[in-house]
């Protein structure tokens, strides 16, 4: 009985994360896509709105993964730990896709050998691995350049850049690896490296556009509720409130009044959102 509420709750926040926060986040990017009157600061819109797009997107297939098997008797692996408050590249794919980098880890990366060997045929495993990860999601220059880009990456920070991240504050380097990541998805998602090119450059004004347009700002305010939740929902914050809160035994007992509740609330709001809304897109049905 246990696992069947825990999976039924894990499976309606992943369906919610999934139609709520990621298919509105998905409307915003195609916005940005779709017209001719952009900005600076539409760029940088579209770059985190994506990035936030794909995570929720993908997220919330795993969250209903894990739910439909505890449900059924399963144990199904964790697949995401909050990767958006990496402090490196290299934390950023310990927390990211972690059945992914497993399955590449176990199968390619360590029966080459690993790390257990020079540092020139350290850098073509990790060449080699990331090469794979890119083909992986497509056979497309954007995936292959994209896995380039990590496997690029990681073998700085294995070089020297890790510990020189260290002796940074901790905000800077939350911000070098949000920026690495958004530029990293705007390769992800283009559709050829042309395209991929034109959005990087615009983002730092590089395309000729104002940096801001009344355009811009009327879905900035339109979409502005959206995208603050989906910053607090890709951080432990909501999670770590929540267990603070537990530690008192009046607030525990009201927490679990209303969880029920607001479950029950948020099926309905997400049955509605699909009767209502055609667009529902599946972001890794084509991975």
């Amino acid at each position: 009985m246990k696992n069947l509420l825990l999976g039924t709750r894990r499976f309606i926040l992943g369906l919610a994360k999934k139609v709520i926060i990621a298919n509105s986040l998905g409307e915003l990017c195609q916005i940005f896509l779709q017209t001719n009157d952009k900005s600076i600061l539409f760029y940088w819109i579209y770059a985190i709105s994506f990035s936030l797009q794909i995570y929720f997107d993908f997220s919330a297939y795993s969250d209903m993964a894990i739910g439909l098997g505890k449900i059924f008797g399963f144990e199904f692996l964790e697949n995401f730990n909050y990767p958006y408050i990496s402090k490196s590249i290299t934390e950023f794919w310990r927390r990211w896709h972690i059945s992914l980098g497993s399955w590449f880890r176990d199968y390619v990366y360590i029966p080459l050998g690993g790390n257990r060997v020079s540092k020139l045929k350290l850098f073509r495993n990790i060449f080699i691995v990331w090469f794979l990860t890119g083909f992986w999601h497509g056979a497309n220059w954007t995936f292959i350049a994209w896995g380039l880009f990590f496997g690029v990456l990681l073998i700085i920070e294995k070089l020297f850049l890790l510990k020189w991240l260290e002796k940074w504050p901790k905000i800077l380097q939350h911000f070098y690896v949000l920026f690495l990541v958004l530029i990293s998805f705007i390769l992800f998602n283009a559709q050829d490296i042309r395209q991929a090119m034109i959005q990087i450059t615009g983002l730092f004004g590089l395309q000729g556009e104002a940096f801001v347009n009344t355009y811009t700002l009327y879905y900035l305010k339109s979409y502005l509720i959206v995208l603050i939740i989906s910053f607090i929902g890709a951080t432990p914050l909501v999670n770590f409130g929540i267990q603070k809160l537990k530690e008192h035994t009046f607030m525990k007992k009201l927490i679990n009044i209303l969880e029920p509740i607001i479950l029950i609330i948020l099926l309905i709001w997400v049955s509605a959102y699909l009767v209502d809304n055609s667009y529902n897109p599946f972001l890794y049905f084509r991975f």
